[in-house]
């Protein structure tokens, strides 16, 4: 038990000098390297703290390279724009002015409700908020948001996403398949045209259908509907 003890003390004083000597990111910051990294040397710290027979030298020593390697890459990172690209990815501008950049989100395996999400937790809930959004190469969200935005905000519901209809959120506001359908035909647009379209608790709809800039309409919400 002794053993033990003092085997996890100096593993953890190993890995408080690694990984104060790697930087202080937050663990949401990490470039994708950097958290595999980190990963693979919280997995070497756990063997020889677990298991006596294998030398404590061993799992100290593969640390050390592993924080050798992180130095040697953040120093090939920071050669320039080229070596910072294809180690840590470039950033993704996934709203514009003209709206959602369905190119960029594809490319990154994201789909809208994923963007809506992270907007979300930024503070922004319509897609409408911003001006520009960018996925960080850290998987982060910036967002520049719109002077003119709606305070307090509205929560809008997502209707339809690269053509498909979100039966559920649909039902909540008590219109019907047929009305949604109607009201796209004012649009001279179809379910399958629409990339996108939400609609918020004051009847204001974003649209925007594919290959096309968003545009922001009104739908009359029913007596009585609110979520």
């Amino acid at each position: 038990m002794l053993v033990i003890s003092l085997r996890t003390l100096i593993i953890y004083l190993t890995l408080i000098v690694v990984m104060r000597f790697m930087g202080k990111r937050q663990i949401g910051e990490m470039q994708p390297f950097e958290f595999v990294i980190t990963l693979i040397i919280a997995d070497l710290a756990c063997v020889p703290m677990a298991d006596v027979s294998i030398p404590l030298l061993y799992g100290i020593v593969s640390i050390l390279v592993l924080f050798l390697l992180h130095q040697l890459i953040s120093l090939i990172e920071q050669s320039g724009d080229f070596a910072k690209r294809l180690v840590s990815g470039k950033p993704s501008v996934v709203i514009t002015r003209e709206g959602v950049n369905f190119l960029e989100l594809k490319r990154n395996n994201l789909g809208v409700e994923d963007l809506i999400e992270s907007m979300r937790a930024g503070g922004y809930f319509s897609l409408d908020d911003a001006d520009y959004a960018i996925f960080e190469a850290n998987g982060n969200l910036s967002v520049l948001a719109k002077q003119n935005r709606e305070k307090p905000p509205a929560l809008p519901l997502l209707f339809i996403s690269e053509g498909k209809i979100n039966t559920k959120n649909l039902e909540l506001t008590r219109i019907t398949k047929e009305e949604l359908a109607a009201f796209l035909k004012e649009q001279n647009a179809s379910v399958r045209q629409v990339s996108v379209m939400t609609l918020d608790n004051n009847g204001k709809v974003y649209l925007q259908l594919k290959g096309q800039s968003y545009q922001t309409l009104t739908l009359p919400l029913k007596e009585g509907v609110a979520w």
